[in-house]
């Protein structure tokens, strides 16, 4: 059944038979530079012992992939990777995930702040990032920008 703008937005772990339709999930070619694969993002988590990762589903549809590095002894919290998938991008998938995950950062230890990155070029998501509140600080990390939310 296929997920619709007023479909409920969840984040769930993946599982050995939920993982297939999460390696599937893509963004538009146009915005390939800007993002990993979630093949790539979750091998990395599995070596990572900072790694937090969830699918973001849309109802019982998987619409995107989540990933944070989480060192709570710092503290530090970071979204590590974000996609939506593009045939479920503009539905408003995208912020519902986001402000979940944010509630989930606020409920960690110490958790004062949020930062992610971006790659500063056209059709980058720092518009998406500017409305949910995070702010550029001027700092960069391997070609991205950072930015930050404070909680």
């Amino acid at each position: 059944m296929p997920a619709t703008a007023s479909a409920q937005v969840t984040l769930q772990e993946i599982t050995e038979e939920t993982l297939r339709p999460i390696l599937r999930l893509e963004v538009a070619d146009n915005q390939k530079h800007f993002v990993a694969t979630n093949a790539v993002s979750i091998a990395q988590a599995h070596f990572s012992k900072n790694a937090w990762f969830r699918a973001i589903y849309a109802d019982e549809t998987p619409v995107g992939f989540v990933m944070l590095y989480i060192d709570e002894e710092k503290p530090e919290y970071f979204v590590w990777r974000f996609m939506i998938d593009k045939s479920h991008q503009g539905k408003g998938y995208g912020r519902q995930a986001l402000l979940k995950v944010i509630d989930h950062v606020r409920g960690l230890p110490d958790a004062k702040e949020l930062f992610l990155s971006y790659v500063p070029k056209e059709g980058s998501p720092l518009p998406f990032y500017r409305k949910l509140g995070f702010e550029e600080t001027g700092e960069w990390d391997e070609g991205e920008k950072i930015m930050k939310l404070i909680l």
